[in-house]
């Protein structure tokens, strides 16, 4: 008599289903997290438009009314990055009206600056190291953390070298996309003096006075995809005037706009992007957790049943070699106990 053991697709089904019933939370709570990682091979700009006022070094006066662009390029640093296991951003951001424009070189334009940023890469904090330049601090950047929060973030003002709160308002869509809506001001502020001659800030019989630098913000307006962190949306409110030494009120304005905004390319690139990331965090993070989990489960049911049945067979003796009365047995015709006919 042999007895039959579980068939091999109940095994393959059995061992399948644990596999992917092992793997869906694996990829939920170890795959997706390791995927939300700052990353280092970026290269992007990014253009704001608006219209205000700004000094005019020719005419050596404001002039108001004017079309004001702001552009920003963010190049990653990969080799460093792969070196510190940072996130190593050199951005440019160069401030020109139209006659400026296309600048050939960045230092032909009404204002232009150099940075470097180093954010660690999961949590999007500063990190100083790697010649960060300038020191910075705060949550938000050139970007927010991935999993965006309803709260207020710090985010940081290169302008004014300080953090400013931002405030979360609420949900917006953007070219079609829903993000989180922050806003904030700031307040005027002195952030530096500056050489220059007397006579622009209220003081002609002086030809050079160390006057102070003012900053204000009439508005800052951050709207950020809340998987990835990107910011989809941005609209700031500069205001930078000069000041007499220990004076109260501004007496020349070098910039100055209520509002400079994303222009709608640059909204949908940064609409793009984020939902080209977000598909691909979600996929790892939910699709692919659930269908794996689902079809894991399946497989497993299956091949449970195969085996239930496998066994009932096997007690009901039809899972068996030979199955039915034994063939030499008793009452077998050919059995040698049977009663043989008689010749009588």
């Amino acid at each position: 008599m042999t007895r039959r053991t579980a068939s091999p697709l109940s095994l393959v089904l059995l061992g399948l289903g644990a596999f992917l019933l092992v793997l869906a939370p694996m990829l939920a709570w170890y795959v997706e997290p390791r995927a939300k990682r700052t990353p280092t091979d970026v290269d992007q700009i990014t253009v704001f438009k608006g219209t205000g006022s700004y000094f005019d070094t020719g005419k050596v006066k404001t002039v108001t009314g004017q079309d004001l662009t702001i552009t920003r390029q963010v190049r990653g640093d990969v080799a460093d990055s792969e070196k510190s296991g940072r996130a190593i951003w050199d951005v440019s951001t160069s401030i020109d009206p139209d006659k400026s424009l296309p600048a050939a070189d960045p230092h032909d334009s009404l204002q232009w600056t150099l940075e470097r940023w180093v954010t660690d890469r999961k949590t999007n904090k500063p990190v100083h190291c790697c010649g960060e330049k300038p020191y910075f601090e705060g949550e938000a950047y050139l970007k927010f953390p991935f999993d965006v929060e309803k709260r207020t973030y710090l985010w940081w003002d290169g302008t004014l070298g300080a953090t400013v709160p931002l405030s979360y308002q609420g949900k917006k869509k953007i070219q079609g996309h829903e993000g989180l809506r922050f806003t904030g001001t700031v307040k005027a502020t002195r952030t530096g003096t500056r050489q220059v001659p007397g006579r622009l800030v209220g003081q002609p019989k002086r030809s050079q006075v160390m006057a102070e630098e003012w900053y204000a913000n009439h508005g800052i307006e951050l709207v950020a995809d809340q998987r990835t962190g990107r910011i989809i949306f941005a609209a700031i409110g500069p205001r930078k005037t000069l000041r007499a030494p220990g004076g109260k009120k501004d007496v020349t304005v070098l910039l100055d706009s209520e509002r400079i905004a994303f222009t709608k390319k640059t909204q949908q690139s940064q609409v793009d992007l984020a939902d080209d990331d977000g598909s691909r965090l979600k996929l790892v993070g939910e699709t692919l957790p659930l269908v794996t989990a689902l079809l894991g489960g399946a497989l497993a049911i299956a091949g449970v049943i195969l085996v239930v049945r496998g066994r009932e067979k096997d007690a009901n003796g039809s899972g068996r070699d030979g199955e039915g009365p034994d063939s030499m047995g008793p009452h077998s015709d050919t059995s040698p106990n049977s009663l043989q006919p008689t010749t009588m």
